[in-house]
């Protein structure tokens, strides 16, 4: 007699607790692993020790002795980062970070990838962890377009074989959209597009190529351009064009907000609706004295002839002076 195949076991309620810790802004998913693992997280007054824990929201977690900040709704700024700052939250070199630079009324953030001290131009800002993890990886097709002055020669056919990737020092970089825009005496000027943005890509890229880059600048990440933002300066990206460019994955990032009034649903017994529910209307109730029409579908109160206005309520007498006409 064969046994009775087991049961899949439930999935385990909440989220991981490094998702939880990336979603509350504090850092990336991958840097709350290494939090863990070096004990500085804290659960309900426990050490922990492996990120392999799942989190349903009611527990107390201390991060660095700081209680774990409430979730904010997902944000996302542009912000034009000048050459000579590095990205990251603290750097052992003393150097000046991108977060010192910032205003004091931005929260606490997180860079959407990085770029080098001496690159310059767009960079996206979130004070989601993990909508930055979301929006750094390449499955979502988006394009970095930089613009690049190098020193050096090149032709556009040798620029045109990066359309097929490029392995250099044993790493396989993809396809590379590449166009010369001016040779400026010893100098060309390029535009570029990828879709990795591996470390230093193009600057290794480039220097297999016999060129050597002397200044690089980020224009565009996906659909987000660098605009008229001056060096330093940094400004939000609209919530709703936010949600629009996200697509499929918008609705895990979207801020609760209250639903609409909306009419009956198909196969509802009728009646109004009001916050979503409905409501159905009792007796003695007395009628509405305005139609709404504000909404779609409200009807406009059916105007009285100029006959009707001088004659008064259909059924009543004549108003007294409903047949007084001017005389000559």
């Amino acid at each position: 007699m064969t046994s009775a195949p087991k049961s899949p076991s439930p999935a385990p309620e909440g989220d991981r607790i490094a998702k939880v810790i990336a979603r509350a802004g504090i850092c990336s998913r991958r840097e709350a692993e290494k939090l863990i693992e070096e004990g500085r997280v804290t659960v309900n007054g426990k050490v922990l020790k492996s990120p392999a824990l799942n989190v349903t929201g009611r527990e107390t977690i201390i991060v660095d002795g700081k209680a774990l900040p409430a979730r904010e709704p997902a944000r996302l700024w542009r912000y034009h980062k000048p050459a000579g700052l590095v990205t990251t939250a603290k750097d052992p070199e003393g150097r000046t970070t991108v977060f010192e630079k910032l205003p004091e009324d931005i929260p606490r953030v997180v860079s959407v990838g990085r770029l080098d001290i001496n690159t310059e131009g767009l960079l996206l800002l979130t004070n989601d962890g993990e909508l930055a993890r979301l929006l750094e990886l390449p499955s979502t097709g988006w394009t970095r377009r930089y613009r690049v002055r190098a020193w050096g020669r090149i032709t556009q056919a040798d620029l045109d074989k990066l359309k097929n990737g490029i392995t250099v020092e044993g790493v396989r970089y993809g396809p590379i959209e590449a166009v010369i825009d001016k040779v400026q005496g010893s100098n060309v000027w390029l535009t570029l597009g990828l879709k990795e943005g591996k470390n230093r890509e193009v600057k290794r890229v480039l220097a297999e190529l016999g060129l050597s880059v002397n200044r690089l600048i980020r224009l565009s990440f996906g659909p987000f351009q660098i605009g008229d933002l001056e060096p330093g300066d940094i400004k939000q990206v609209p919530n709703r064009v936010l949600m629009d460019q996200l697509g499929a994955h918008a609705e895990q990032f979207a801020p609760a907000e209250v639903q609409p009034s909306r009419g009956p649903a198909a196969g509802s017994s009728g009646g109004k609706w009001a916050g979503g529910k409905p409501v159905t209307k009792k007796a003695g109730d007395k009628p509405s004295a305005k139609p709404d029409r504000t909404k779609p579908g409200g009807t406009k109160p059916k105007l009285k002839t100029f006959r009707e206005k001088k004659a008064g309520t259909t059924g009543k007498r004549k108003a007294p002076h409903a047949d007084r006409r001017r005389r000559p």
